[in-house]
């Protein structure tokens, strides 16, 4: 008979021969068919109903734009709800959650801490809602399930309230741990600027007079210095000559000899000192084609011609003194050299020679002072490269420090603003759309869908029956398995002679089979219409 199946499978489709294995089996199918049912409907009426209560939180937007406040907390909405599920989700809060609510308590045995967080960890639901359009998270929703309605509302009630407390704390805590962090990093970052500025500074009084910025100004006063330094050797020159002319009036003065006399008695000093003056007064009319009045060299000609005729002037007068043009005696002349109290002309030539002396001297000094200064400016113009280099490299730093310092306080302020804005729950929160439901029926089980899972069930187990009944039956049903068997042609057929009783118990048979069938579909139906009145 395996064979004869086998065979029969690679057969087209015998429509006859189905409905044939139908009124035979109809009665095993019709029963295995409600029993299946039956069973599956049936547990669904024994089994403990568990409800499921859940709520919507929808994910605002901060109250200020991020244009005015920019958040310093990660935006990663999805990395942050993992997180406060898995401490909402911990041991400590959800073990707070059973005392207070006094769950899993009605078991057959008692279970242990370990053990009711594990099964209320799969009693507790979190799923993501997201934007079609865009993916991005707008809300979750959080379920719990339990025996009791009222229980699995109160509790879902109490994962809400965790979930929007954690996610306002876990915020706050975030940022003020990322101002707190900015704040430190400022202050190093002051403490670093100050230390660029003082090495600056330090760097800077040790080279007064070498900086870059000093430049112009050392090079003006360089070429002041200069010029006075010529101003002073011109006046240093003028004084020697101013001296080297008096020593030669006093001199003068001391060589009156008989063989130095002229006829009418006047001393050659006389001719010296006017041809001194036609020489100055040559000397000044020469520089007034060239200068003014004012130019220094011009004054200071103009006093030399002025001593010279104030000198010219007391050697007339001493002249004019002797009597009767009478010629001193060498004795005479020797008394009034050595007596100078009584020649005021020498006394005054003696004393501007001293004034000249220490004009010298003074003129020295102050050349000495120039030359020292001119030496020092020169040399803050010959080293300010280096220093230049060595100011550029402290100054890059400190500019450096002071970007950094000025980026970091930037941030400072925009962190405490949205520190701020946290701590006055403005920021990205969660609110509830819709609040924990009270469920009206129970979630699990599903007795509609149940029967209709028992209805599948009960055909599977219908059809696997007769598939093996069918195939351990090795009778034969009709002719084609008849002709089949036996390879030669059908010559004649003899047809079933039934008597009245055999119609009979056909018709009986026939009968029976559509009440079953209307049994089991009035008892599937009446089942499904129960199970969904009472849902």
């Amino acid at each position: 008979m395996p064979e004869e199946l086998e065979e029969s499978t690679s057969q087209p489709f015998d429509i006859n021969r189905y409905l044939d294995i139908a009124r035979r089996r109809h009665l095993i199918f019709l029963t295995l068919l409600l029993l299946g049912w039956a069973c599956v409907w049936g547990s669904s009426w024994i089994l403990p109903a568990k409800y499921t209560s859940s709520t919507l939180i929808l994910v605002e937007e901060p109250a200020v734009p991020k244009n005015y406040v920019v958040p310093n907390i990660s935006d990663d909405l999805q990395d942050r709800l993992q997180s406060i599920t898995q401490q909402i989700l911990s041991r400590t809060r959800l073990l707070l959650i059973i005392d207070k609510l006094h769950l899993y308590q009605n078991s057959r045995h008692v279970l242990r801490p370990d053990e009711r967080v594990d099964r209320m960890r799969k009693d507790i639901g979190v799923d993501l809602v997201k934007d079609e359009r865009t993916n991005s998270i707008t809300g979750f929703r959080v379920s719990y399930t339990a025996p009791n309605p009222y229980t699995a509302q109160q509790v879902t009630k109490e994962l809400t309230n965790l979930f929007i407390d954690e996610n306002l704390k876990v915020r706050k805590e975030e940022s003020e741990s990322t101002t707190q962090f900015i704040e430190s990093q400022l202050a190093a970052a002051r403490a670093k600027l100050s230390e660029q500025g003082n090495k600056v500074q330090e760097f800077q009084s040790a080279h007064e007079g070498s900086l870059p910025s000093q430049q112009t100004a050392n090079l003006q006063i360089l070429s002041g210095l200069q010029a006075q330094l010529q101003n002073a050797q011109d006046a240093l020159n003028a004084a020697k000559n101013q001296s080297v002319y008096h020593q030669s009036m006093i001199q003068q003065y001391h060589a009156f000899d008989t063989k130095h006399r002229s006829a009418n008695g006047a001393p050659s000093g006389l001719e010296g000192i006017d041809q001194q003056l036609d020489s100055l007064r040559a000397k000044l009319q020469d520089m007034r084609t060239r200068y003014t009045d004012q130019w220094p060299e011009v004054q200071q000609v103009k006093a030399q011609i002025t001593d010279a005729e104030k000198e010219r002037a007391d050697i007339l007068a001493g002249l004019k003194k002797i009597p009767n043009g009478k010629q001193p005696s060498s004795s005479d002349q020797a008394a009034e050299i050595l007596d100078p109290a009584q020649n005021a002309p020498l006394l005054q030539l003696q004393s501007q020679l001293q004034a000249d002396q220490a004009e010298i001297a003074n003129r020295q000094r102050s050349i000495t002072s120039l030359e020292a200064r001119i030496g020092q400016y020169q040399s803050s113009l010959n080293s300010e490269p280096a220093v230049s280099q060595q100011l550029a490299d402290l100054s890059r730093g400190y500019e450096q420090s002071q970007a950094n310092y000025n980026d970091l306080l930037k941030k400072e302020s925009d962190s405490q603003m949205a520190t701020s804005m946290e701590q006055m729950q403005e920021g990205q929160r969660f609110t509830v759309l819709d609040p924990a439901s009270l469920p009206a029926r129970p979630s699990f089980p599903n007795r509609l869908k149940m029967c209709g899972i028992g209805l599948g069930a009960g055909i599977g187990l219908g059809l696997l029956v007769v598939f093996l009944q069918e195939f351990i039956d090795d009778r034969m049903h009709s002719d084609g398995e008849i002709t089949k068997l036996i390879p030669v042609g059908v010559m004649a057929e003899i047809p079933q002679i039934l008597n009245p009783s055999d119609t009979q118990q056909e018709r009986k048979k026939m009968m029976l089979g559509w009440a079953m069938a209307a049994l089991v579909l009035c008892v599937i139906l009446s089942g499904s219409a129960f199970s969904y009145l009472h849902s």
